[in-house]
């Protein structure tokens, strides 16, 4: 049973460390960065949804689907993370190299993309802060669940998953003119 509540945990707390780090950097994102605008962009227009769409208010909540896959993937190197010395900021160039810039498909700001989008230049540079954002704090959320192992740090990212939940659920419902 022992080995299971440790793959459990480990599984809530990268899962809870996503969806965190995830909603923080969005919120820089769209605040600092001018996603607004861009999106609505005739390069991006076709490409990305625009801010205001119901799914893209309920992106947020569905992250906790995509934290659990990272935790399962992550989950066989889960010793070299928590055990070997600098193993969260191998785990942060690990996830800058695979899932941001050599993505298996073309998305906007990979090498991929880059090759194979007609999309200009400044389009693959304006994710960049938002991915290292998101991979520090990821990385820093992650390791500080793990290092510290205080109740109330897990007590704290299980409740801003609620809370982040709930307002996604509401920026979904009025999106669609039902709240």
């Amino acid at each position: 049973m022992k080995g299971k509540k440790i793959f459990r945990a480990f599984l809530l707390r990268v899962m809870y460390s996503h969806v965190v780090a995830y909603f923080l950097a969005g919120i820089f994102a769209v605040s600092f960065m001018n996603y607004k605008e861009h999106y609505a962009s005739a390069s991006l227009s076709l490409l990305m949804r625009p801010v205001s769409d119901p799914i893209v208010a309920l992106g947020p909540m569905l992250q906790v689907v995509r934290g659990f896959i990272i935790g399962a993937a992550l989950l066989p190197f889960r010793k070299l993370i928590l055990e070997e010395k600098f193993g969260f900021l191998k785990l942060g160039l690990l996830v800058l190299g695979i899932s941001s810039i050599s993505t298996i498909g073309p998305t906007p700001g990979s090498f991929e993309g880059i090759i194979y989008t007609i999309l200009p230049l400044r389009y693959h540079l304006l994710g960049i802060p938002e991915t290292i954002i998101y991979i520090a704090l990821f990385v820093s959320i992650l390791g500080a669940s793990f290092r510290y192992e205080k109740k109330w740090i897990t007590v704290l990212l299980a409740v801003s998953v609620l809370v982040i939940c709930l307002f996604s659920t509401l920026g979904f419902l009025s999106a669609r003119g039902i709240f």
